[in-house]
């Protein structure tokens, strides 16, 4: 036999045991609501390929060998343990149990790691959350891709309603067919149908009200059986708390503003400060999509070199704001061609820094280019550390921060050497690491933080809904402190 026929044999046998993974995966989902995750990725409804792949690119950023013939076991062991409703990572099971040392088996190992969530220590299910739509743009379609997928899978939002201002002609059939194709991020997984009588549009089985209406304040929620319901605003709007308190009217709990809060209204970047919200907040905000990005790896550094203070420059994508073709516009610069030039225009990000992170007493400055690429930016963070350091100890540091910290949702990791935009559509983090891009000369750390602006935001702000609704299940094994 050869080399390359050794090659495929292995591909092939790893092709069988990934594929004898799937319906494990769901059952576990669907009867016990785990959604078994492998370094912070789901791997819920998802295909051989992508299976594989996951493990690959685990452990590319781990440094170190990981397969589905390593990981099979913990799964394996899932399904004899009396599991309640969590979030469950094989690939961190499998990284602690090579290093625990005790002489566990794989099945008494992975019964001890998530203890928390069988026998008498699991939570119950609870019941479903309403979420509704204020408005269905780039943000609002992907928030509302992400409920549908996640429907069922244990962490109780369930999107009843959209509300936007109604166009002309078939108007639904029109926002249905944006939501189920996207130039960006692709197909709608699922199907997609369109009750035009009742203005709904069904997704996965998903019944969505349509609600035509351009004043939140005329809108009665519980005429379609909605609520307590969580509403996000991602229309930008209103951003003060007098604004957004036009949405609570009957049925809706809770406003959650995709951009930054003014005034009083707390900008929540999650696994940052979310915390911090109070259970009687009904009003707060997810921040930015750059303030995300940047806020994560920030407190990650400053936690372990500490911060005496910083710039970040964004390079970002061209967003809805500015104009195709130069035009009238109440910016100076955002009026000439998002497609054709480069654009300095300003960013929030750094002053919003010290409402999410707001032990950090570091001066925080920025500014922002857009550029003519449709999604994926970068922010170049430049710090001023309180210690000197070396490239190889801060990278090893956000590696590890990646994989194995409270953080590991919000901060990815990448090595590749070249990574470029594109590679990030659809990332699920904050941000991402490009370690071949980092720079370190003694106090000074110059960090290239990739993001997906669109989903990676999108994501965020999911975790925040389900944080404030009660409904985010618990990860094991734990992450390190």
């Amino acid at each position: 036999m050869t080399v390359n026929d050794d090659s495929f044999t292995n591909w092939m046998h790893r092709e069988e045991i990934a594929e004898s993974m799937i319906p494990i995966i769901g059952k576990l989902h669907r009867e016990q609501d785990v959604n078994v995750l492998l370094h912070s990725r789901s791997l819920v409804n998802k295909s051989v390929v992508s299976i594989l792949k996951t493990h690959r690119f685990a452990r590319q950023i781990a440094g170190e060998e990981l397969s589905v013939t390593e990981t099979m076991p913990f799964l394996k062991a899932l399904t004899t343990l009396d599991l309640g409703p969590s979030q469950i990572d094989i690939g961190m099971l499998a990284a602690t149990f090579r290093s625990d040392g005790r002489g566990l088996s794989v099945e008494e190992f992975t019964a001890e790691a998530v203890a928390g969530a069988t026998g008498d220590n699991k939570i119950e299910r609870r019941a479903s959350r309403d979420v509704v739509l204020y408005g269905f743009g780039r943000i609002g379609r992907l928030i509302a891709r992400l409920l549908i997928e996640k429907a069922g899978s244990g962490n109780g939002l369930r999107l009843r309603a959209i509300v936007v201002r109604k166009g002309s002609g078939q108007d639904i059939v029109k926002r249905a067919s944006l939501l189920r194709r996207d130039s960006i991020h692709g197909q709608f997984q699922g199907t997609i149908t369109v009750d035009e009588a009742n203005n709904k549009i069904i997704a996965n089985g998903n019944e969505i009200q349509v609600i035509y209406s351009d004043d939140p304040t005329t809108v009665d929620y519980t005429a379609y059986g909605i609520k307590d319901a969580i509403l996000i605003d991602n229309t930008g709007r209103w951003r003060d708390r007098e604004g957004l308190s036009k949405h609570l009217q009957p049925g809706i709990g809770k406003v959650v503003l995709t951009a930054p809060g003014k005034g009083d209204v707390p900008n929540i970047v999650h696994g940052v400060n979310h915390d911090t919200v109070k259970p009687d907040e009904r009003i707060l905000s997810c921040a930015s999509c750059t303030t995300n990005a940047i806020v994560p790896p920030l407190k990650a550094m400053a936690d372990e070199y500490g911060v005496l203070r910083g710039h970040v420059e964004t390079v970002h994508s061209y967003t809805n704001d500015q104009n195709l073709l130069d035009n009238y516009h109440g910016s100076d610069r955002r009026g000439r061609s998002a497609a054709l030039n480069m654009v300095i225009t300003e960013t929030g990000a750094a002053s919003a820094v010290a409402k999410a992170l707001p032990e950090l007493k570091a001066p925080i400055t920025g500014s922002s280019i857009r550029v003519p690429v449709p999604d994926v930016s970068i922010a170049i963070l430049s710090l001023r550390l309180e210690r000197e350091t070396t490239r190889e100890e801060v990278l090893d540091y956000l590696r590890n921060v990646s994989l194995a910290s409270p953080l590991k949702r919000q901060i990815d990791f990448i090595s590749a050497p070249d990574a470029v935009s594109s590679d990030f559509i659809g990332s699920r983090h904050a941000s991402i690491v490009d370690a071949g891009a980092t720079k370190v000369d003694g106090d000074n750390a110059i960090l290239y933080l990739w993001y997906d602006n669109e989903f990676g935001y999108s994501c965020q702000v999911i975790r925040v809904v389900q944080h404030v609704s009660g409904v985010e299940y618990p990860t094991y094994p734990a992450p390190a402190v």
